[in-house]
């Protein structure tokens, strides 16, 4: 390896002073660098003094008011992760206590953060996120007290507009110990057991839209039972008291088949199949056809450990008739013996072809795959299919264009009617495309049988849609 490389070996061959004279060059000008610098440098003088340093530098972002343009975004999430690293990977190993107290200083930063950035990519949520993860060790090293801690999570908690502190409960559950949690019950006691204060502040007007949006109940009292359950949820599950988690739900509540399914979960993990069962079959699926695989994964389960497998199987069959979702299908012809399995799939296969939704069987049919009866269906029920949707016809029509160049050629047309005869100005450079696609196929189309042939598709075209200009001049000189 020539001794020009960048790396470790190469660069501790300049020696000390090269490299401190060489630190102190790239750092000019270069906030950035500096404050590393001198974190580096506080950390050799002990955690005492570097967490010092990292204070300071919360404090400092947390008063910055300015916005965040695209420009500064890397340099912010590096700072911010730079913050982590010292408090997590330099102090934490020595001083869990005060690692502690810095870790919950910097979550406290995300509102002030989100509230001058754009963070629609999401990198600086992720910092945040992958910050609160560190409580799971350093708050068991920390020394605390579990009454102050308990008010701590439980302010929290109550005021967790962005989510910044989910999942907290848990990450400290073991700090909290039965003497904390007794003490966060009894806040969230006494909060409930408080009656909502006047609107205060809050200007009429906001007041009165705030009432229209809820049906019989105040958005207040709402938004209050919400953080009431779900703290006592959170509380359950730190516990691992099932019969808490659950009882937080209404009947209403468990009719719903997300939630059902949720807590027929917890039911199963506690050797509890035929309970589990008995409240996913009382679940209301009305309009949740397409919504409801969480519910039947979880039901299917329990059917197993019950040792109802045809029962199972059954289910996973009618789910896969009346959705076309591959995961049943998929599951349902493992669990068959040997060779039933074949005679399974030209059974799906035919369900599919007739299956009343003609985009939702060519979906299933590409992603099987099975591009021959993918190219049928194309064939026999190209007037079904929704030049519309472009996001499943684009690339069913490059998955067949090799083999099945007239199925592909029948879903550009699709495509390219759709944007001339609905005007859509915006997808014309598309569909100009689409339209030179079907040209290129044609040479490999012997026969179009019962549908027009390219010229005769591309003289119907110019006649129904001769004035479109903006279009035409985009298939120039091709045309």
């Amino acid at each position: 390896m020539s001794k020009k490389t960048l790396n470790h070996a190469n660069l501790s061959a300049l020696g000390s002073d090269r490299l401190a004279d060489l630190l102190m060059e790239v750092s000019t000008g270069s906030a950035d660098i500096k404050r590393r610098l001198r974190l580096e440098l506080s950390h050799d003088l002990g955690p005492a003094e570097l967490g010092r340093d990292v204070r300071k530098r919360l404090v400092a972002l947390r008063r910055s008011t300015s916005f965040v343009g695209w420009r500064k975004r890397k340099a912010l999430i590096k700072d911010l992760q730079t913050q982590v690293d010292m408090i997590i990977g330099k102090i934490g190993p020595t001083d869990p206590t005060l690692a502690f107290d810095l870790l919950w200083q910097f979550l406290e930063l995300a509102p002030s953060v989100y509230e001058r950035t754009d963070d629609s990519r999401g990198d600086i949520g992720d910092v945040f996120r992958g910050a609160i993860l560190a409580f799971d060790d350093i708050a068991e090293r920390a020394l605390l007290d579990p009454t102050i801690l308990a008010s701590r999570v439980w302010d929290a908690v109550s005021d967790n507009g962005y989510g910044e502190f989910d999942g907290i409960i848990g990450l400290v559950a073991p700090a909290l110990g039965a003497a904390g949690f007794i003490h966060l019950k009894s806040l969230v006691t006494t909060y409930a057991d408080t009656p909502l204060d006047d609107a205060g502040d809050e200007h009429e007007a906001i007041h009165f839209l705030r009432e229209l949006r809820s049906s019989n109940s105040s958005y207040r009292a709402d938004q209050k039972a919400a953080r009431i359950k779900m703290v006592l949820q959170d509380i359950a599950i730190a516990e691992g008291d099932t019969g808490a988690y659950i009882a937080q739900y209404s009947q209403d509540d468990l009719t719903r088949p997300d939630i059902s399914a949720e807590v027929a979960q917890l039911m199963l993990a506690e050797g509890k199949p035929k309970e589990a069962l008995a409240l996913l079959e009382a679940a209301d699926l009305e309009g949740w056809a397409f919504r409801q695989e969480k519910w039947d994964d979880v039901l299917i389960v329990c059917l197993i450990a019950l040792d109802r497998v045809n029962d199972a199987q059954a289910h996973r069959w009618k789910r896969f008739c009346e959705t076309l979702n591959a995961n049943y299908l998929r599951a349902y012809l493992k669990a068959l013996p040997d060779f039933e399995d074949i005679e399974a799939e030209d059974r799906a296969r035919t369900h599919a072809l007739q299956f009343p939704d003609a985009m939702t069987a060519l979906r299933f049919l590409l992603e099987w795959p099975d591009h021959v009866s993918a190219a049928a269906l194309i064939q026999e029920r190209i007037d079904e299919l929704d030049g519309n949707h472009y996001e499943i016809l684009t690339p069913a029509a490059e998955a067949l264009r090799d083999r099945h160049p007239l199925a592909s050629v029948l879903i550009w047309r699709a495509m390219i009617n759709y944007a001339l005869g609905q005007g859509r100005a915006t997808r014309y450079g598309h569909a100009a495309d689409h339209l030179k696609d079907c040209g290129l196929a044609d040479a490999q189309i012997e026969d179009y049988g019962l549908f027009p042939t390219h010229q005769s598709y591309l003289q119907t075209l110019e006649s129904r849609h001769e004035r479109k200009t903006s279009f035409w001049s985009k298939m120039s000189p091709a045309r």
